[in-house]
């Protein structure tokens, strides 16, 4: 497809999580890729593991579209440079297709549903089959007719016995006058590891071409590829804005990028581009210090409760992060504001001394689900912005806050449902962080 122009897309939902969405996507995507066609994708929602994978898998970068925390201008905007370029663009949804959260944030509620209505990307449902033959028509069916706004375009079963159990299911869909577009059989050494935050990460994944590659063989023996391709639609949403989604935190931004240090949002780091920022990169796992000339900081999420005795030993790091603070701000989001604080606390209960920017001590030992959007605003003025800023982000961790010691607290958060949420994060001179993963102004 010649630059510049639209890729036409296509979402992968389902009824529920546990059903193939990831397995067909990634199937889908090595399939077409493997075909010589220019394919990317996004994600539906707060994600940061499974665009890694579509990033794998397409050889082109993957964002999050998320109803919930970004603008109607924002999410149009990542939707259309997305499809820069592509042939045909795949959105993964979250969840099952309707599911959102009790309130409405900056343009819906997060379900892949408003995705679908804002775009006109028609739908393709996996459907678990497993226990259920002729049932799988009565769910399609209220599918189907939830929403006059969202078009279910076909459907894929998944985890079917046999040539009958396939015929049963797919023969009642059918008669609704949905096409059945193919059906997976079970297929359990096709599945990719988890941890405790979902998936094991792309680039931590063993052999994980030759992985896509078998997913893609798979996918391409049980479903009509052209078929599904076919179903796509350009998007009917407008071309967007490409104002970044939060302001650069200086000039010259030095992210953390290693094994501890993944969860950074593509759409963030390409918006302070665009803004004119440059951005540099260090390994605090390779006890690297931040580039010298970087007027700012950000140490984003991921594994460091993974990694704690190591980083713990990192003096190179430690001191070097600390003579950064001196200079410029420094930002921490989950893992990265863990690793500011006082100690962490790893699963085995053993307790590991870091770097003393913040006062906040953290436990991994004593596990408890944060889950859940954030509305926030700032509390003091600083590299996010003037006091009062709204942010919108979300939480997801397991860790627990054993003392927040004397810093002053960097924001005030309700959850989705206008739950007072009360003072979150913390700030000392020229540190600051949270357990809240921003993703755009509010």
């Amino acid at each position: 497809m010649p630059e510049g122009t639209m890729a036409k897309g296509l979402i992968i939902a389902a009824p529920a999580s546990g059903t193939g969405k990831t397995t067909l996507t990634l199937g889908l995507l090595a399939a077409l890729r493997a075909r010589g066609m220019a394919v990317g994708a996004v994600k539906s929602g707060p994600d940061y593991i499974d665009p890694a994978f579509h990033r794998a898998a397409t050889g082109r970068p993957s964002v999050n579209l998320d109803t919930w925390a970004m603008g109607p201008d924002l999410l149009d905007g990542l939707a259309a440079r997305a499809a820069e370029g592509a042939d045909l663009l795949v959105c993964e949804a979250l969840m099952g297709l309707f599911d959102g959260v009790a309130g409405v944030g900056a343009t819906g509620t997060g379900s892949t549903a408003e995705i679908a209505a804002r775009t006109g990307w028609p739908v393709l449902l996996v459907v678990n089959a497993k226990g259920q033959s002729q049932s799988a028509a009565a769910l399609v069916k209220g599918f189907a007719t939830y929403r006059d706004d969202v078009t279910i375009g076909g459907v894929v079963l998944n985890n079917v016995g046999s040539p009958r159990h396939t015929a049963l299911a797919g023969g009642a869909i059918e008669a609704l006058g949905i096409p059945v577009h193919g059906s997976l059989p079970r297929a359990p050494d096709l599945s990719l590891p988890e941890r405790h935050l979902g998936l094991v990460q792309a680039d931590e994944t063993e052999g994980l071409a030759d992985r896509l590659a078998a997913l893609g063989r798979f996918v391409a023996e049980h479903v009509d590829l052209d078929r599904i391709a076919a179903l796509a639609k350009p998007s009917k949403s407008g071309p967007g804005s490409d104002a970044p989604a939060l302001p650069p935190l200086g000039q010259r931004i030095a992210i953390a990028r290693d094994a501890a240090f993944t969860f950074v949002y593509p759409h963030l780091t390409s918006g302070w581009q665009a803004a004119g920022a440059e951005l540099r990169f260090f390994s605090p796992l390779a006890d690297e210090a931040p580039p010298p000339d970087a007027d700012a900081i950000y140490l984003p999420g991921g594994y460091p409760e993974l990694h704690a005795g190591r980083l713990a030993a990192n003096a190179v790091f430690r001191d070097g992060l600390r003579a950064a603070a001196e200079r410029g701000p420094v930002y921490g989001e989950c893992g990265g504001y863990m690793v500011m604080g006082e100690t962490l606390e790893d699963a085995d209960g053993v307790t590991h001394p870091m770097t003393g920017l913040l006062g906040v001590r953290t436990s991994f030992a004593k596990r408890r689900l944060h889950l859940g959007y954030r509305r926030a605003s700032l509390l003091a003025d600083g590299p996010l912005g003037p006091a009062g800023s709204p942010l919108m982000g979300h939480e997801f961790h397991y860790a627990s806050t054993l003392s927040r010691g004397d810093d002053a607290p960097l924001l005030h958060a309700t959850a989705a449902d206008g739950s007072d949420l009360g003072a979150l994060g913390s700030s000392r001179g020229r540190a600051l962080g949270s357990f809240v993963h921003l993703i755009a102004r509010g």
